[in-house]
């Protein structure tokens, strides 16, 4: 197995995880938040989608699919056009809320098809490419998608985790 396979199969299981997390939610338990402090599933997924959109756009140099495909007029947040939720406080948090889970797997999967797209294309020696010098040690291509991989899981496990505590004070 090439590690490009290792690859789509782990941004593959986000895909698996992300739509787990989210489908079959109403809106109110997606914009919920467990304690006033705490991220919403739909911040989460949102907010590892930009990630994962913005640091694939930025790596293989393509536009974000959330400007090129409109996602963010779609969502209508009141954030920066490029926000990607990185240090987001609760105030800003409060701000990310969907009608939908469909909104989210929508922009999710197309996010999805462009880092397949990238990875399909891979070759081993594209993966020691330097994509940021602004690190020491600098970060190959190779780390960067391993990063958002990593990044992309836990908080696909944190929005599982926050509907199931949404769904059992529910019962």
């Amino acid at each position: 197995m090439h590690a490009k396979d290792v690859l789509i199969d782990g941004y593959g299981r986000v895909r698996e995880e992300v739509h787990a997390a989210v489908d079959g939610l109403p809106a109110e338990l997606l914009n919920a938040r467990p304690a006033p402090d705490a991220n919403s599933v739909s911040w989460l997924v949102w907010h590892l989608t930009r990630v994962q959109d913005d640091h694939v756009a930025d790596a293989f140099g393509l536009d974000q699919v959330w400007l090129a495909q409109d996602w963010e007029k779609r969502f209508g947040l009141d954030l920066n056009r490029r926000d990607t939720g990185y240090g987001h406080s609760p105030a800003k948090v409060a701000k990310v809320r969907v009608d939908s889970a469909d909104l989210l797997t929508g922009y999710y999967d197309a996010v999805h098809e462009q880092t397949l797209r990238v990875l399909r294309e891979l070759t081993a020696q594209d993966l020691g490419r330097v994509v940021d010098e602004r690190w020491d040690p600098p970060v190959t291509l190779g780390v960067r998608l391993v990063s958002v991989l990593s990044d992309d899981l836990q908080h696909a496990g944190q929005a599982a985790y926050v509907r199931g505590l949404l769904q059992s004070a529910e019962a």
